[in-house]
């Protein structure tokens, strides 16, 4: 039987009570299944990518505290985490992971085989990213095609194909991760310089908010694409300009070069997002 404690502690891991990383997942999928539908998606797949998005996204969390369970320990931030404490074991963490991903597995059986062999996909990218941080300055960019490998399943679950366009929105996508992970790095560069734990953060060092910038333009140009591709209307393009306008607000909280306020410009990142889900649902109707 589990205890009162244990239950709390497994829902740590999943950070259910942080929802910015379900968010995060979520935009970015139902872009995906509407543009893919043009318009609003069955409402059996659409309920499968949500509960998705938020199994996924729990699993992906139990497999970082896995894998950072060593170092955890040695960050104020995150030394309460169940693994770091000892209230769970190793073992009990990767059999939650497990039981999760059977769990997202079972709701993607009610979708086309196509789309269940690109599920395997999700679970690699989930596994990986984790491990990233200790071989490469990089990791974002394996974050960023876990979080968007959701955008050629949407493709393939509505159309039984994933076009070379979802391929745009999935680019957007993995440039967007760079943009907020980045962010959410700055606020750990201490502890991870300490640790030897890599980030684009400190790859890009003292020009981290101007690159931060490049990889925002870039996300917009990405934008501007996706709505010719798609043949979007003015109504689209106003939640690009307001993405446009919530980018800006992210380099004057950047600009200060404090922890908190570059926190807060990756908790904001969420706003983007769903301004753009807003403008491709209103285009669709």
């Amino acid at each position: 039987m589990i205890h009162k404690a244990q239950f709390k502690a497994y829902l740590q891991l999943t950070r259910l009570d942080r929802p910015i990383g379900i968010y995060l997942v979520l935009w970015p999928a139902l872009w995906a299944l509407w543009l893919a539908a043009d318009g609003m998606p069955p409402i059996s797949i659409l309920i499968i990518f949500v509960l998705g998005a938020v199994i996924m996204r729990s699993a992906g969390c139990v497999i970082n505290d896995y894998a950072d369970r060593h170092f955890d320990g040695y960050v104020s931030r995150t030394c309460t985490r169940p693994l770091a404490t000892g209230l769970l074991t190793e073992r009990q963490a990767l059999k939650f992971f497990l039981l999760l991903c059977l769990l997202a597995f079972g709701l993607v059986l009610f979708l086309n085989p196509f789309t269940i062999f690109l599920s395997f996909g999700a679970v690699l990218l989930a596994v990986l990213y984790p491990f990233m941080k200790r071989h490469t300055f990089w990791p974002q960019a394996f974050l960023g095609a876990a979080f968007a490998w959701a955008i050629p399943m949407a493709f393939a679950a509505i159309q039984n194909d994933v076009p070379w366009q979802a391929w745009v929105v999935f680019a957007v996508t993995l440039i967007w991760a760079l943009v907020y992970d980045t962010a959410y790095a700055i606020a750990d560069k201490e502890d991870d310089l300490k640790l030897g734990i890599k980030s684009t953060a400190i790859l890009f060092g003292q020009h981290v908010r101007a690159i931060i910038g490049l990889f925002q333009f870039l996300m917009l140009l990405g934008f501007i694409w996706i709505g010719n591709l798609f043949d979007l209307s003015w109504l689209y393009y106003g939640s690009v300009l307001i993405a446009a306008m919530l980018f800006l607000y992210h380099q004057y909280l950047l600009s200060f070069n404090q922890t908190q306020k570059a926190f807060k410009a990756f908790l904001n990142n969420h706003w983007v997002g769903l301004v753009i889900l807003v403008g491709i649902m209103l285009d669709t109707l």
